[in-house]
């Protein structure tokens, strides 16, 4: 694999990108899923990276996310046009080279790997917590 990708090779195939995203992780550590537009890596549930059409959206946790920010290409993440908090976006000009992507795949396992495993649900499968009618008894006016 080249060690350098022009902006254009990441920003027009999400496929690319995460196709290095995978080789830069160690083997068995995080699952793919599609997700926000693009190809999510997670671990152990947690949301790691997404590499999608507009560059790597980055999970490093709200206390680096200022340090992050200070980068060139990095960008705050908006989801649906609001901020999301601990998550920024690095622009396809920042990952052209494999050291600056494992540096921001590296800021990122460092905050996810504190997270605890999220657990399997099924949809639907939480029983549903059903609130009983009150009877209506019929009363005569005046007594209960």
């Amino acid at each position: 694999m080249r060690n350098v990708f022009q902006p254009e090779d990441v920003s027009t195939d999400p496929l690319i990108l995460a196709a290095r995203v995978e080789d830069a992780l160690p083997g068995g550590l995080a699952s793919q899923k599609r997700m926000f537009g693009g190809i999510t890596f997670l671990v152990k549930g947690n949301m790691l990276c997404c590499a999608s059409r507009k560059g790597l959206m980055v999970r490093v946790g709200a206390e680096a996310e200022a340090t992050a920010l200070e980068s060139p290409h990095a960008a705050p993440c908006l989801g649906s046009g609001r901020r999301m908090a601990g998550f920024i976006m690095i622009e396809p000009e920042g990952l052209t080279r494999d050291t600056e992507l494992k540096r921001w795949l590296s800021m990122a396992r460092t905050y996810v790997e504190t997270l605890p495993p999220k657990t399997k649900t099924l949809r639907g499968s939480a029983p549903k917590q059903r609130q009983h009618a009150k009877r209506r008894t019929a009363t005569k006016r005046g007594k209960p």
